[in-house]
Order: C-alpha cells, then sequence, then structure tokens
C-alpha cells in the first residue's frame, strides 16, 4: 500500500536553512519528512508546497516563491535516484514502475501570483500543478476567514460568508481549470468556497482540512462543503495539526493522536463518502505534540482505521487511490 499525501511545507523549511547557510537536505534531516523517512513510511508520492508568507515576502511573494522553487528542483535533482517529479499522471505511472517515489509540486498561497494570470501560466510552465487561491492572509483573488480580537485580547478565527472570490480569482480559477492545475480551497474562506463550486465543473481539493462539525475551527469544512465536495469528485486531505483535530478542554493535553484522525474519517464517510477522503498532513508546516511523530510512522493511521472497522480497501482509497483518481482526471 502507497502513501499519497497531499500537503507539506518541508520545501521552505529547507529553503530557510539554505538561506542562514545550513545544508539540511531532503535526503535525511531533523524534519518530519525526508525521502528516508518517506520510504519507511511506504510513500508513493509527496506534494511538496512552496509556502509563502506575504508578510515574509516583503511585497515580493513572487521572487520569493521563485527561491522555493529553485531549493525544490535543487533537492529533487540531487537525489533523481529515489523521487521523479510529477507534470502529468504518467510521470506518477513511470516513477513507480522505476521503483522510484513521485513529487508533486504546489503553491500555497495565490498571491504569489501577484494578480497576474501570466505568472500563474509561468509557475504551471516550471511544473506546479496544485495551488492554494489564499493562506492567512487576504489577495488579489480572495479572502482567508476573518479574526478576530475577543475581549481578553486573544484572537480567534470566525466563519467569513460574505467576501467571495474577487473577479481576478474567479479568472485564475477558471484558468486553473484550463491549464490542469489542481484548485486547492484549504485556507479559502467560506464565501470563496462556495464561489470555487459555482465558478468550476473540475474536481478540486482541500489538501489539508478536516471535519468542522467535529473540530469548530473555520479552516474545516462545513458538513455542506463535504458533502458538494463529494459530489464534485474531489478529495479532501486530514490534516494532523491538532487545532483542526479537536476542541480541546482548558486542561486538556493538546496532542495530535491518531484516534482524533479516525474520528474526522468517520465523520466525513458518513457525510460524503469514502471516495472523498485522503491525506493532508501538514508536515514541517504544523507546530504542536504529535503522537505519529514523521512521515515513517503513517502505517500507525492504518492500524487505528483497522481497529475502528474500516475494510482494507477503505484504507487503500483514503491512503492513495482517490487522490490519484482526482490526479488521473486533471493533469
Amino acid at each position: 500500500m502507497k502513501v499519497i499525501d497531499m500537503h507539506c511545507d518541508t520545501i521552505s523549511e529547507l529553503h530557510k536553512d539554505h538561506l542562514k547557510g545550513g545544508s539540511a537536505s531532503i535526503l535525511e534531516n531533523s524534519l518530519m519528512i525526508d525521502l528516508k523517512k518517506m520510504q519507511a513510511g511506504d510513500y508513493g508520492l509527496q506534494n511538496f508546497a512552496l509556502f509563502t508568507s506575504l508578510e515574509r515576502a516583503e511585497g515580493k511573494p513572487f521572487e520569493y516563491c521563485m527561491g522555493l522553487l529553485d531549493t525544490f528542483y535543487t533537492e529533487m535533482e540531487a537525489h533523481s535516484d529515489m523521487i521523479g517529479i510529477v507534470r502529468s499522471y504518467r510521470d506518477i505511472e513511470d516513477n513507480w514502475k522505476k521503483g522510484k517515489m513521485s513529487a508533486l509540486l504546489t503553491i500555497e498561497e495565490g498571491g504569489v501570483c501577484q494578480g497576474s494570470l501570466r505568472f500563474l501560466r509561468d509557475f504551471y510552465r516550471l511544473g506546479v500543478r496544485m495551488m492554494t487561491l489564499t493562506w492567512n492572509f487576504p489577495n488579489e483573488l480572495g479572502f482567508p476567514n476573518k479574526r478576530e480580537r475577543r475581549e481578553d485580547g486573544t484572537t480567534c478565527v470566525v466563519p467569513d460568508r460574505s467576501n467571495g472570490l474577487t473577479g481576478t480569482g474567479i479568472g485564475f480559477v477558471e484558468e486553473m481549470e484550463r491549464l490542469g492545475m489542481i484548485i486547492d480551497v484549504s485556507h479559502l474562506n467560506d464565501a470563496g468556497i462556495w464561489d470555487v463550486f459555482r465558478h468550476t465543473k473540475k474536481p478540486f481539493v482541500a489538501s489539508h482540512s478536516n471535519a468542522r462539525a467535529v473540530a469548530s475551527h473555520p479552516r474545516n469544512m462545513t458538513d455542506d462543503m463535504i458533502r458538494e465536495l463529494s459530489n464534485r469528485g474531489g478529495v479532501m486531505g486530514i490534516n494532523y495539526y491538532t487545532c483542526f483535530l479537536r476542541d480541546f478542554g482548558k486542561d486538556e493535553a493538546m496532542v495530535s493522536r491518531v484516534s482524533y484522525m479516525v474520528e474526522h474519517m468517520k465523520h466525513i464517510r458518513k457525510v460524503g463518502g469514502i471516495g472523498c477522503l485522503g491525506l493532508g498532513s501538514d508536515f514541517d508546516g504544523i507546530e504542536c505534540e504529535l503522537e505519529m511523530k514523521d512521515a515513517s510512522m503513517v502505517p500507525m493511521l492504518a492500524d487505528a482505521m483497522k481497529r475502528e472497522g474500516f475494510s482494507q480497501s477503505d484504507i487503500e482509497a483514503v491512503f492513495y487511490k482517490n487522490v490519484l483518481r482526482v490526479y488521473r482526471e486533471i493533469l
């Protein structure tokens, strides 16, 4: 059984190390994902995100993302005997026949295109095959859910059902469909997600989002969204981050446990069927205590699913077959 993981932030962590003069490698490192850990976890394909914070990019998000892109290619080319870059579905098949893992290049933060369809097409030409429309800041395409300040001075995130995709954002999702670049609605606000449904026809994904009925954070999807995503033939990837897994009590230890992930899977299966479920770890982009600490330990999740009554065919569907179906249709 293979693993396909729709989201990690490993490249941005390697890039930060390289900027400081470090020599961290995708082959083996102290992060949650490296090639040796992936082999130990029986990975077939990992989506590698070029995560760009608009604040950190200091007004130059396209340029910043191009630096991440260089890190990605430098690392992949150095280890091309173990992993191959995916531009089409056939590339996945060819890599697996050769005994190699696959790397699918994604962008987390549509603002790197600075509202330009030319930049979007350039990223496609450079191998990007999936992109989130937003991260945690508004951009030319749309909005994340809203941050509000409580009376005690702390902040919380609340659903934004008013501010949908901009006109530019609508143009982007239409062009992404035309190109064969997978639309990713993780981090997009509620209004924007419904606009994606209205302005597209093909399957899309929420690469690293859970069920809001189980954990109330607005980064998660409502039952109505899950049903519509399933009807569209799309997939959502279970996120391993504590805040998206459970509403923790005041004195409860905030640990990411595989049992919490399975709880989300059971709910999503009930609402949308097994066919809309995948994995989206968010490894190397989450800071929390993890029971399943890195890519080598993902078989723990399969064991937990088995104990909770998921069949072998269900586990295979979640671990790779559902996502592979979407990739076969879009790429």
